[in-house]
């Protein structure tokens, strides 16, 4: 039998007719929830909330005990049954092409991100969070709108829903009230529907998702992140270098905060062949090595997002990797290896180079010569903006 992961609402696992398959060999499916079936739950929500269980006091020691469980615990994920921690790396590896090392390292930043934040006062809010499917560690916004919220609704991204659906798990194994959580997987056109259901919201997604949501009083959108580094004419290429490889290959290049463009003030050549150099030696082994690679599980997934830089190559633009673009196993397993592209024309506008700024799921990194007006206007379109740290001085 085909297993299904179940969507959560008033407060039990539930299955669907509507179902959507997760990418991979493993064939599972999702279970999808219509938005005339969500509209019912917050009438629902509406009518029953001023007689259900309160959270328990201390919201915070209850969210600490559902990460310990989601990294480590035996949970029941409806559809899926029990889930062991290793259960639960394998699926995301067959569905989503995680690797293990890199599993464990979003565990442990879910883990650490609640102490970076006080403790809010709840409310009596509907929450809304929609995931994006490029990592897991957004699961943060979900721990930090149940701990404000009266309801928190979870809708997981349809290429990477597992882990949301194991949060789930590992909040009601916690003992966090099961009517207070909603897990609901849509399409993409019912996710307005969910923004009009619920009173805030937390939506991820890229600039075209971000301008199909209608806007709402108390939506956040967390779109592109553009993350540029500035590095100074006098720094050298070396400890520039050292300083950018984490910046651009960390987490397989798959978060907002990634560098995506580097602004060299002067010839920016030199600095971009090193930086080529080191991307190409520093992610040999796909899969594995300080700076794993994401296999890619869609057909032809890996090969459109490679062509997704190269189509936007310039006349005068120069892709300076030279491992292929895509890389397979003898198991089948695809991978996009770094990509990083010199800009050929100085001082660019980045509101017209389409690669200046440009977010794909995998590391990749555009590298300009650019000063004054040039160069504030990249930065002033980047979220995460990186300078050298300060250097000791005689």
């Amino acid at each position: 039998m085909t297993p299904v992961v179940h969507a959560f609402r008033r407060g039990a696992w539930q299955p669907s007719l509507d179902t959507a398959a997760l990418p991979g060999p493993a064939g599972i499916r999702l279970a999808l929830v219509p938005e005339i079936v969500a509209a019912d739950d917050r009438r629902w929500w509406d009518r029953t909330a001023p007689g259900l269980p309160p959270v328990p006091a201390g919201r915070r020691a209850l969210l600490l005990r559902a990460l310990e469980l989601f990294e480590h615990g035996v949970l029941t994920v409806g559809g899926l049954g029990r889930q062991s921690a290793e259960d639960f790396r394998a699926a995301l590896w067959e569905t989503a092409g995680l690797p293990r090392s890199l599993v464990d390292r979003w565990c442990g930043m879910l883990k650490a991100a609640p102490a970076e934040r006080p403790v809010p006062e709840p409310d009596a809010t509907v929450a809304l969070v929609a995931l994006p499917g490029n990592t897991f560690t957004c699961l943060d916004a979900v721990l930090e709108q149940a701990e404000r919220s009266a309801a928190v609704w979870i809708r997981p991204s349809r290429r990477e829903p597992l882990s949301a659906a194991r949060l789930t798990a590992a909040l009601l194994e916690a003992g966090w009230p099961p009517e207070r959580i909603v897990f609901c997987p849509t399409g993409r056109r019912e996710l307005d529907g969910l923004v009009r259901l619920t009173d805030r919201q937390v939506v991820f997604g890229g600039s075209s998702l971000a301008a199909s949501v209608r806007s709402s009083a108390g939506l956040s959108l967390r779109g592109p992140g553009r993350g540029c580094a500035l590095v100074p004419e006098d720094m050298g290429t070396a400890e520039a270098v050292e300083w950018l490889l984490p910046l651009v290959a960390a987490d397989s290049g798959r978060f907002c905060s990634n560098v995506r463009t580097v602004v060299r003030s002067g010839p920016a050549e030199p600095l971009a062949t090193a930086l080529a150099g080191a991307l190409d030696a520093a992610t040999g082994e796909p899969g594995g090595g300080d700076w794993p690679l994401t296999a890619f599980r869609d057909p032809g997934a890996a090969e459109r997002a490679a062509r997704s830089v190269t189509d936007l190559l310039g006349p005068a633009d120069r892709l300076l990797t030279r491992r292929p673009p895509v890389v397979g196993t003898p198991g089948g397993d695809r991978y996009v290896t770094p990509h990083l592209v010199l800009i050929g024309e100085p001082d660019p506008d980045p509101r017209r180079h389409p690669l200046i700024g440009h977010e794909v799921p995998f590391p990749f990194a555009a590298v300009v010569s650019a000063t004054g007006p040039a160069a504030e206007a990249i930065a002033g379109r980047s979220l995460f903006v990186y300078r050298p740290p300060a250097r000791a001085t005689a």
